[in-house]
C-alpha cells in the first residue's frame, strides 16, 4: 500500500493512542515477554517486548504525554526509564501501524480502497489454515467427514427436512474440521435453501455491531457470489452505514473458514449464494445503559434483515459461525487453565448451549450476563443474533470439543449445532 507521507508528517501524535491492538505472553528461556499483533491485518508486523515495558501500554490512551508514561513505570518499578528508549518504543509503535494517527489513517484509507476495487474477496489463510489446491482441499473435506472424530456415515434423522440454521466452530480448519463436518453433515442432507446469511464473529473489532460486505468471496474451489437480491434489498433498507466497517471482512477468517464445507457439502450439486454479515457485541449491551446505542443498532439491524429477507421471498439458511470460550492467560485471565478448570468450563458450556438448543436468545444472553463471561464467550453475538433471526422451534448440538493453543494451556472451546 503507498502513502504519500514525509517521515516528518509520519511522526507519531504527542499523547500516543494504541490501537486495538492483541497480545499474547510467550517465554523465552527464563524471561517473560509480550508478544503483540495487530488483529484486524491491517499491519503484519509483530512486536516483542519485555514484561516491564508491556505496563506502559495502559497509560497510552491519548491522554498521558511520554512525560506523564515515564512518571507512571517509575512509579511501579523505582527507576527511571530513559526518555530516548520510550521514544524509540512509540516510534516503532507507530511504525507498525500499532497507533492511532496520520500514518494508521493513511494505511487504512488505501486499504479501504483496494478493497472496494477488488472484483471479489480473496482468500487469506488457503494454504496456512486449510489446503491451497482445490483437489488436495476436497480431499482434506472429505476427510473430516469419514475421520473418527467426523460424524457418523448413517442418513441423519433430520433428512430432506428445511434446515433453518447452523452453528459451526470458526478455529482453525486443519485441526477443528471433524467438528465442522458434523454441522456440514446435516447440511448436505437437508432440503436446501435459497441463500445462505453468514453471520461471522469480528475478531479484530468492529466500529458498530456489524459489518456487511457485498463482495463475493473466493475460495480455491472457486467463487461463492452474494445473493444480489437480498443484497440490494438490505442496503435499501439499512443503508451504506451497515458496509462503512467492511474492509474487516478482508482479513477475518471466520466466513472464509465455512466456504470449502459450504461449497462441497452442497456447491458441488447446486448452485449457492451468501450474506456475508460480522458482527461483535457484548451481551451487557442488553442491559447496560452506556451501551443502549449499540442495543439499538442491534435491534434496528434484526428488524432490516428480517424485512429484507420477507421482501425478497426467499428461503435462508442462517450460519453462525462461533467459537465459545476463550479461557487462559492469552484471553486475559489471571491464571492457566487446569483439567479441573476446564472441566467446569465445559460443564457452563453445555449448561450454556441448552439456550442455544431451545432458540432462546433472552436465556443466552442473561446466561453470560449471569457470570459476567468470566469466560469470554467470542462467538456471543454472531449465535445471538442467529437466535433473534431464525424461523425455528429447536436445535441441536452435535458436537463439542476445544483446543490448547498455547504453551500456558490456553484453550479455546466450540461446538456445532442444526436447527430444523
Amino acid at each position: 500500500m503507498g502513502m504519500s507521507m514525509t517521515e516528518q508528517d509520519s511522526k507519531p501524535k504527542p499523547y500516543p493512542a494504541l490501537r486495538n491492538i492483541q497480545y499474547s505472553p510467550m517465554m523465552q528461556g527464563e524471561e517473560h515477554y509480550i508478544i503483540l499483533w495487530d488483529p484486524s491485518g491491517l499491519s503484519s508486523e509483530k512486536l516483542i517486548i519485555p514484561l516491564n515495558l508491556f505496563h506502559l501500554f495502559q497509560f497510552m490512551d491519548g491522554e498521558h504525554s511520554p512525560e506523564q508514561i515515564g512518571v507512571e513505570y517509575l512509579k511501579k518499578y523505582g527507576e527511571f526509564l530513559m526518555p530516548d528508549k520510550l521514544d524509540r518504543l512509540i516510534a516503532d509503535l507507530d511504525q507498525k501501524l500499532f497507533l492511532e494517527g496520520e500514518r494508521y489513517e493513511a494505511a487504512k484509507a488505501a486499504a479501504v480502497k483496494a478493497y472496494r476495487d477488488a472484483p471479489a474477496r480473496t482468500p487469506r489463510f488457503a494454504g496456512k489454515s486449510y489446503e491451497a489446491e482445490p483437489q488436495k482441499l476436497r480431499e482434506q473435506v472429505a476427510g473430516f467427514f469419514s475421520s473418527k472424530e467426523g460424524p457418523s456415515p448413517d442418513p441423519s434423522e433430520h433428512q430432506g427436512k428445511a434446515i433453518k440454521g447452523l452453528v459451526a466452530p470458526n478455529y482453525e480448519v486443519n485441526v477443528a474440521g471433524p467438528i465442522y463436518a458434523w454441522a456440514y453433515k446435516e447440511l448436505r442432507e437437508a432440503e436446501a435453501p435459497d441463500v445462505y446469511i453468514l453471520l461471522g464473529t469480528a475478531h479484530a473489532g468492529l466500529a458498530g455491531p456489524v459489518a456487511v460486505t457485498d463482495k463475493d468471496f473466493e475460495s480455491p474451489l472457486g467463487v461463492v457470489p452474494v445473493n444480489r437480491p437480498l443484497m440490494e434489498a438490505l442496503r435499501s433498507k439499512g443503508g451504506d452505514a451497515l458496509f462503512a466497517d467492511e474492509l474487516r471482512h478482508e482479513t477475518e477468517h471466520s466466513i472464509e473458514f465455512q466456504l470449502p464445507f459450504l461449497q462441497e457439502t452442497v456447491g458441488a450439486r447446486q448452485s449457492i449464494s451468501i450474506i456475508p454479515i460480522l458482527s461483535l457485541f457484548p451481551p451487557g449491551c442488553l442491559i447496560d445503559p452506556s451501551l443502549k446505542d449499540v442495543a439499538d443498532q442491534v435491534e434496528r439491524f434484526v428488524v432490516v434483515l428480517k424485512d429484507a429477507i420477507a421482501a425478497s421471498g426467499q428461503r435462508v439458511c442462517f450460519l453462525a459461525s462461533a467459537n465459545l470460550a476463550h479461557i487462559g492467560l492469552r484471553y486475559g485471565d489471571d491464571k492457566a487453565p487446569t483439567d479441573f478448570s476446564f472441566h467446569r468450563c465445559m460443564q457452563t458450556d453445555l449448561e450454556m448451549l441448552k439456550h442455544v438448543e431451545n432458540v432462546d436468545a433472552q436465556g443466552f444472553a442473561e446466561f453470560l450476563l449471569k457470570e459476567q463471561d468470566r469466560r469470554h464467550v467470542l462467538g456471543f453475538s454472531a449465535i445471538y443474533l442467529l437466535l433473534r433471526l431464525i424461523e425455528a422451534e429447536k436445535g441441536e448440538v452435535l458436537r463439542y470439543d476445544r483446543e490448547i493453543v498455547d504453551q500456558f494451556n490456553s484453550t479455546i472451546t466450540y461446538a456445532s449445532a442444526a436447527f430444523f
